[in-house]
């Protein structure tokens, strides 16, 4: 039986609420590159109440941590939805999958995916589904009637969390910042623009596969007119300097028209993610670009501080280039997945 849980947003979520069938079996494929399944370790540390456990192909190298289950003991525990949890370049459903997803439908779990390849158009899983009465539920559809972006200056407050690359955590620091706001008493609603945050919030708005005119007015839809003190914490999306995804990030700047920004970075990172020989930017690079190019439709735009990604540090080691960021930058500086003392500094500068 279906039960109530906890969002993202600290709010009770009722039976029947969230269309997306769970508890969930996460699917990674044959994904060998963590950083390409962040859906699956975005709803393991954020929806784990959620997720029952784990399906790979035998070629995978990632896993969860979760208990690796085949689809028959999944649906034994309860499962309902196989989340397809790799978010690759292109967002494409490989051949090679199509055999193992057509087992679980077959086994009675419905598929939801966040890829932008729609899983009705591909016809071995329209026909399976269609033959055991599952459901191909795709998360990353924009909704109808998007607006061109106004532009006009919207009331309440806005934080975008922004990038030097891709997958290096901006959603975890938008959604640590958002709940931590929210238990310090402040109005803060976690707005999601990605599959995986669309999926843990149950709400949110797919950036990425927005036609390219139509995303700063999509970033404007998410985040409406608001009560003067009340923040939206909006989920940043790619990087300024990222040569394949830049574009949608200007597009989400420009709409969401943040007062504040935090940049997330992964310290020891020295190339774009799938990109050999792109050299990453530097955290004072993505400062000065952001606020130059988020004047355009908010010229008060300012950088509130820094979010680290430590998780492959010491805590020693992570302390010190903590510290030494903040020293050098002069702004806050903190892994908020860590907490402490210097996330708390950062949370006092999310505040206008």
């Amino acid at each position: 039986m279906a039960t109530a849980y906890q969002s993202a947003e600290g709010e009770t979520v009722q039976p029947g609420s969230n269309p997306l069938p769970s508890p969930y079996l996460l699917f990674l494929g044959d994904t060998t590159e963590p950083g390409y399944a962040k859906t699956a370790f975005g709803l393991r540390d954020w929806a784990r109440d959620r997720c029952v456990g784990e399906y790979a192909l035998p070629n995978a190298a990632v896993t969860t941590g979760l208990p690796r289950l085949g689809f028959a003991d999944a649906v034994a525990r309860g499962a309902r939805g196989l989340v397809i949890g790799v978010a690759n370049r292109g967002g494409v459903i490989p051949d090679a999958w199509i055999t193992a997803l057509e087992e679980a439908l077959a086994a009675g779990l419905d598929i939801v995916s966040g890829m932008h390849s729609r899983l009705a158009e591909i016809p071995r899983l329209a026909a399976a589904a269609n033959r055991h009465g599952r459901r191909l539920v795709d998360v990353r559809v924009p909704p109808d009637g998007i607006p061109v972006a106004s532009g006009r200056r919207r009331t309440g407050q806005r934080l975008l969390t922004v990038g030097t690359d891709c997958a290096l955590g901006k959603k975890y620091a938008a959604l640590s910042i958002a709940r931590a706001l929210r238990v310090r008493g402040h109005a803060v609603t976690f707005r999601a623009t990605g599959q995986t945050g669309i999926m843990i919030a149950g709400h949110g708005m797919p950036i990425d596969a927005v036609v390219a005119d139509f995303v700063a007015g999509a970033a404007e839809m998410l985040s409406p007119d608001a009560p003067a003190d009340h923040l939206d914490v909006i989920e940043g999306q790619g990087s300024l300097f990222h040569p394949a995804y830049a574009a949608v990030s200007l597009g989400l700047l420009h709409g969401s028209q943040p007062d504040l920004f935090v940049v997330c970075h992964q310290p020891g990172r020295r190339e774009i993610l799938g990109h050999p020989g792109c050299a990453l930017p530097t955290i004072g690079d993505v400062i000065e670009q952001t606020t130059l190019l988020g004047r355009v439709t908010n010229p008060a735009i300012r950088c509130a501080g820094v979010s680290l990604n430590t998780a492959s540090l010491s805590a020693l080691d992570a302390e010190a280039v903590i510290n030494d960021t903040a020293q050098r930058i002069g702004l806050p500086v903190a892994d908020p997945i860590r907490g402490g003392e210097a996330f708390d500094r950062l949370l006092d500068a999310c505040r206008i």
